[in-house]
């Protein structure tokens, strides 16, 4: 539904997940009975969780002991392990740097080279653990490095920029075909962030395994005071999902995944994420603030380090306990940052749902974002 901004404007009216609430059903089960994996291609996890390619969460090691506790984590290929032999100095440096500079001082630190020999070694210790290997490059860099990811044997492939379109138009290069290179590859892609129903589907018919719903970026992100450009999460979660289901009606029957990347702060972020129409979620801050990750307490994107026009801020997250009880619990804390999975379990267990495919169905409501329903 369209509202008036003004005489010459208006503008559809869209939700965020502050202001949808999940309706419990007439049949409740027990939590223990109720199944939380999500398949994408070949590849099949207990948890709908894909952790984002940032630097302050994902290190080769925390991508295998992500992997081991049920979730997919993708190794940003541009960032701090691909420019340097022992990034921990590093990060050592980024955890102790004044808010002032932290910005100026991340940029330089990102003027390093991306070294081709070590996208391969940091593809094969992941892959040497026996998890699922999944890297991310951008748009402007998939064509030169993206022989080396194969290469190196990683398993599924992520194309992820603040927004990434099937028609990109530029006269100075020649765009990246997603179309062509989708196809010639051998291994799953998703590639995104988009937030409307068009953008989705042009995607979605490059043959692209799954789609990214949202600009990512986690708490840091600040593309909607640079750019302007927001759309709300649950709006864009569902105009998606349009499109996926429409795109199955039109490719007589191929399922593109959903994921929602971005806003999921707190495990019933990620429940109604789900219940809106993703398939899994990105997430990235709420594990940032593990004792494993590399950002020491503190988090940031690659967003933040841009050369010209930095849309990200490193921010302190504080350190709030292990990878596996913020995944898995046991919770000391009623906010909703540890035990996500257990929360969403239990949520599908009060709507009553056994799987996440049933759980797409559940009723939603949309409350005031100012009344308690809707925080």
């Amino acid at each position: 539904m369209s509202v008036d901004i003004g005489r010459g404007k208006s503008g559809r009216r869209a939700y965020s997940l502050d202001e949808i609430g999940i309706v419990p059903s007439r049949r409740t089960r027990d939590p223990e009975e109720v199944s939380t994996a999500w398949q994408i291609d070949a590849y099949r996890f207990d948890l709908p969780l894909v952790v984002s390619p940032m630097d302050s969460v994902v290190s080769p090691a925390t991508a295998v002991a992500i992997g081991r506790l049920g979730g997919l984590a993708v190794l940003d290929l541009e960032g701090l392990w691909t420019r340097y032999d022992d990034p921990g100095p590093v990060l050592a440096e980024v955890a102790c740097l004044d808010d002032v500079e932290a910005t100026r001082r991340l940029q330089e630190i990102y003027t390093a080279p991306i070294k081709e020999d070590l996208i391969g070694r940091r593809i094969s210790e992941i892959r040497a653990a026996g998890v699922t290997t999944a890297v991310r490059l951008s748009p402007q860099r998939t064509v030169r490095y993206y022989k080396t990811v194969l290469d190196a044997g990683a398993d599924i492939f992520v194309i992820r920029g603040t927004t990434v379109s099937a028609e990109h138009v530029s006269g100075q290069a020649e765009p990246l075909n997603l179309k062509q290179f989708i196809y010639e590859l051998d291994i799953p892609v998703i590639v995104g962030g988009c937030a409307t129903y068009t953008a989705a589907l042009h995607l979605m018919r490059t043959g692209a395994a799954g789609v990214l719903v949202g600009f990512g970026g986690g708490s840091g992100h600040t593309t909607v005071k640079v750019l302007g450009v927001a759309v709300p999460m649950a709006t864009a979660i569902a105009d998606v999902a349009a499109a996926r289901r429409d795109y199955l009606d039109e490719s007589g029957g191929r399922y593109v995944h959903v994921i929602a990347d971005g806003s999921m702060t707190a495990s019933g972020d990620i429940a109604k994420a789900l219940a809106i129409g993703a398939d899994a979620v990105m997430v990235g801050s709420p594990l940032a603030r593990a004792a494993e990750a590399p950002g020491r307490g503190y988090h940031w994107g690659s967003e933040a380090n841009h050369t010209e026009l930095p849309r990200g801020a490193r921010v302190n997250v504080g350190t709030i306990g292990t990878l596996e009880q913020i995944l898995h619990g046991p919770s000391t804390v009623p906010d909703g940052s540890m035990n996500l999975m257990g929360a969403l379990r239990r949520t599908m267990a009060t709507a009553g749902y056994s799987d996440l495919k049933e759980f797409q169905r559940v009723e939603v409501v949309v409350a005031d974002s100012g009344s308690p329903g809707g925080r």
